[in-house]
């Protein structure tokens, strides 16, 4: 199936017409033509059939033919991790999370960040297009870059963890774990949280957890806790 994305397509779509970059790929790359199906979702659940009408390489027009609502999954994951120096490791962590399952990410700033500035317009791409490519019809929404002092003074309800790598005692991530549940998980930067901000989590009810025997980098220990959720719920 050939999915596309689009967030102004909606239940009372008729006709719908493609900008020109998603209209030369539609016609000169999958060489659509008129009265071929295709696939667009609005990253909100629904699923739209549409047939090409008019095969214009510069604005390509398509009617939809039918529409249906995927289900939601029955758990939702919010995770909140700091972005890498290396930015191109968070990008990979916004992919794959994506295709594994998350429902909403919180780019955060803590003492020990090293990048304090994102470029969300791209970070969105990226999001659209794991969706794309993994076949979902729900679109992660993706909150503004948020310092942790905000982030953890905010009331939440659901699970509550925050994976650091301090030696205190703490259990795997999967014994507690709940099914169907609502679920938030902190991630910190490459120098992990500071004292201070671990002191806050566990004052507002966070549970610390390990995501394994291995130190792992940020972006791997997101994608880890990412399928740990899913698995559990599978």
């Amino acid at each position: 199936m050939q999915l596309f994305y689009h967030s102004e397509i909606n239940e009372d779509t008729i006709e719908f017409a493609f900008n020109k970059e998603e209209s030369r790929h539609i016609t000169k790359v999958l060489r659509k033509q008129s009265g071929d199906l295709f696939h667009i979702t609005d990253g909100k659940g629904w699923l739209y059939t549409v047939e090409v009408m008019h095969p214009d390489p510069r604005h390509c027009v398509a009617q939809v033919t039918d529409r249906s609502k995927q289900a939601k999954r029955p758990y939702s994951l919010h995770m909140a991790v700091a972005p890498t120096k290396m930015n191109e490791r968070f990008e990979w962590f916004l992919e794959k999370a994506t295709e594994i399952g998350v429902d909403t990410i919180t780019p955060l700033v803590c003492d020990h960040s090293e990048r304090k500035v994102i470029k969300k317009e791209r970070y969105e791409k990226i999001l659209q297009t794991a969706l794309k490519q993994s076949l979902n019809c729900y679109l992660p929404k993706l909150n503004d870059l948020t310092t942790f002092n905000d982030f953890i003074s905010e009331n939440r309800d659901g699970d509550l963890f925050i994976a650091h790598c301090e030696t205190n005692q703490k259990n795997h991530i999967k014994q507690h774990l709940t099914r169907n549940g609502k679920t938030t998980i902190l991630i910190g930067p490459e120098g992990d949280f500071s004292v201070k901000e671990i002191k806050m989590a566990l004052e507002n009810n966070y549970i610390p957890v390990n995501l394994g025997a291995s130190r792992l980098r940020t972006e791997t220990a997101a994608i880890v806790a990412c399928h740990a959720v899913a698995f559990i719920n599978e």
